[in-house]
């Protein structure tokens, strides 16, 4: 019997793009579940000795989940030059993983629901998962290297469920709360 995922009523999937949708919607919960019942100011507090907060690791998830998507569709250009990052944009980078003043838990909350129901749409669409784009120059990426659509999707799964990681231990010493368990 084949397992099938709706995304909406015009667009059902099976195979390997419902695989790869359903693990990243699996971790995408345990991100979201990790802020439960919280107000602004808790989502904001920082309570390891990293500077991660449960409002700034949504933030930051969804924002690499809308960069590499683009990257999908639009190549390296899509991403910053990370060659020629100022002191400006490292400090922007940062606030990434910060609840800031005038943000709230629900707003990015919301922004990250927007954010995975494009990548969602994307994904059941694409012709090809195949589809390569050259990575863009940077320290951190093998020169000349190509990265199909499959295995951007992979990477952003990985990085939500490293980063639900964080949030189930930012979450429990908050207030004792697990995600499992």
């Amino acid at each position: 019997m084949t397992e099938t995922l709706s995304l909406s009523e015009s667009a059902t999937l099976t195979g390997e793009r419902a695989d790869l949708l359903r693990t990243l919607n699996k971790h995408r919960h345990f991100l979201r579940f990790t802020t439960r019942d919280l107000t602004d100011e808790q989502a904001g507090l920082r309570t390891t000795v990293s500077a991660l907060c449960l409002g700034g690791l949504v933030k930051h998830v969804a924002a690499v989940e809308r960069v590499w998507v683009d990257f999908i569709l639009d190549g390296p250009s899509a991403m910053p030059d990370f060659s020629a990052m100022a002191e400006g944009d490292v400090a922007e980078r940062a606030d990434e993983f910060r609840l800031l003043p005038g943000e709230t838990l629900a707003g990015v909350l919301a922004e990250y629901a927007a954010v995975a129901r494009r990548t969602d749409e994307l994904i059941a669409a694409l012709p090809d998962l195949d589809a390569a784009q050259p990575l863009p120059e940077a320290p951190w990426f093998e020169s000349g290297a190509r990265w199909s659509a499959r295995q951007v999707l992979l990477h952003i799964i990985a990085e939500t469920a490293q980063h639900a990681g964080h949030a189930d231990i930012i979450r429990e010493s908050l207030d004792g709360a697990k995600t499992m368990g």
